[in-house]
């Protein structure tokens, strides 16, 4: 006869045998929390937490780290990771010969409902607070290394800057940045990577975002801009076409500074050029003057704050024209000339050194499209603002992208054929550029 064991016995080994183990589990946990006190208590008492901005004491308190310094590292790791996966896709995609083309999904849709403008704020306040003295080279050196910043061009030594927003403004050593001296030349405003370049041929003054969409020169730069659409000055009808007469601001301005629409419209025959030029994180940050020139005319669009990545160029529409920007407009010798500087997501401050007083993403901003730009006028005489070439204009708070439309001589003959004459680009899609290197020239005729 086979003997019976209850199902109760069964269960009562099972059990004894799971609490064995949740016993032994909580004993491991506590001895290693145990561990990491103690090593706490050693590294306070060995002076960790004295004398190096630290929070620990002498009586052995924990050692913490400033909160906003640990937000900081853990960010940094985060845009490293970040940058360096995409950076390989669209390494392996141009290896394969593939051009990216736009392509709106839905995190770009997702992005239209964030707090950009408030969490770009946050941003700017965090990276605001001071860094322990000891602990500046490390943040900063980790930042140099993560997103390739050459700290030797540095001005000031590590420890002098104190927090990360005055190290990405940093200042650079004298003679850094040469300035191209051939008066036939307009030199790059910025150091970052060009992403576009041409001549604007049609009526609209379309620039190309990425391969299947494009935005129009008139809407970055505003309805009211001095752009003048035909290269000759005149359109067919013989009207000058500087600006709209009909439109009640071209007036004002043009009223205010009449040197300006007779400049433009007395030149010879002139094309009108842009360049689009991405500042990447670790890039230098400062805004210089491309040529000599005056500045007649700022724009303030309080816009959004998308990305400028080049994810963002590739699925967010209209993305230049969508953003805050600040822009500059006047003339140089050879006619129009605009300088745009574009935010994005945690570069909401723009700020101009001609004009101290600006000040960008403030709370409560215009915050619609349809609303018109903050304009200023800077001298009703029309001289303006004169901004000499490499001289030092503005500043991003981290890295962005500036556009430049201009115009410059240009020979085409009837029959389309150039001209030795002509303007033309010395750089090409994608070359790294820095202040002062030329990015195009033209000969006298």
């Amino acid at each position: 006869m086979r003997p019976r064991f209850s199902q109760n016995v069964y269960l009562l080994g099972r059990y004894a045998y799971v609490h064995r183990f949740l016993h032994n589990q909580r004993r491991t946990l506590s001895s290693s929390i145990n561990n990491i006190r103690s090593n706490r208590r050693t590294f306070s008492s060995l002076g960790g937490g004295s004398g190096g901005g630290g929070t620990g004491d002498s009586n052995g308190n924990a050692f913490l780290l400033p909160g906003a310094t640990v937000a900081t590292i853990l960010m940094l790791g985060a845009l490293h990771g970040r940058r360096l996966y995409e950076d390989k896709k669209i390494e392996e995609k141009r290896e394969r010969g593939i051009e990216l083309e736009f392509h709106q999904d839905v995190k770009a849709s997702f992005l239209g409902i964030l707090p950009l403008r408030s969490i770009s704020r946050a941003w700017g306040s965090l990276t605001s607070v001071e860094i322990p003295v000891w602990m500046r080279p490390f943040v900063y050196k980790a930042w140099s290394r993560a997103f390739h910043s050459n700290l030797e061009e540095a001005k000031l030594p590590l420890e002098e800057y104190a927090s990360l927003r005055d190290f990405f403004v940093r200042s650079l050593k004298e003679g850094c940045r040469p300035i191209d001296p051939d008066p036939r030349c307009l030199v790059s405003p910025v150091d970052g990577t060009v992403l576009r370049f041409g001549e604007l041929k049609e009526s609209r003054g379309m620039i190309e975002q990425v391969k299947g969409h494009s935005y129009s020169v008139p809407a970055l730069l505003g309805t009211n801009s001095l752009l003048p659409m035909v290269p000759e000055g005149k359109d067919e009808s013989g009207e000058e076409a500087v600006g709209d007469k009909g439109d009640k601001s071209w007036l004002r301005v043009s009223l205010a500074s009449p040197k300006l629409r007779g400049s433009i419209s007395a030149s010879p025959m002139k094309g009108l050029y842009y360049c689009v030029i991405y500042l990447r994180p670790g890039d230098y940050h400062r805004i210089h003057s491309p040529a000599d020139w005056n500045a007649l005319v700022r724009r303030h669009f309080a816009g959004r704050l998308f990305p400028v990545n080049e994810r963002a160029t590739r699925t967010i529409k209209n993305l230049y024209v969508e953003n805050e920007r600040v822009v500059l407009e006047g003339i140089w010798k050879q006619g129009f000339m605009a300088l745009a500087a574009v935010g994005a997501t945690n570069i909401g401050s723009i700020q101009l050194f001609i004009e101290p007083e600006l000040r960008t993403n403030k709370p409560k901003k215009k915050l619609f499209p349809t609303e018109p730009p903050e304009e200023r006028v800077y001298d009703p005489q029309g001289q303006g603002v004169k901004l000499e070439k490499g001289k030092e204009v503005g500043v991003f708070n981290m890295g962005s992208t500036v556009v430049l439309v201009f115009q410059a001589p240009t020979g085409n003959s009837p029959d389309g054929s150039s001209s030795s004459s002509d303007y033309r680009f010395c750089v090409k899609q994608g070359d790294r550029v820095r202040v002062g290197q030329a990015l195009g020239r033209w000969k006298e005729e």
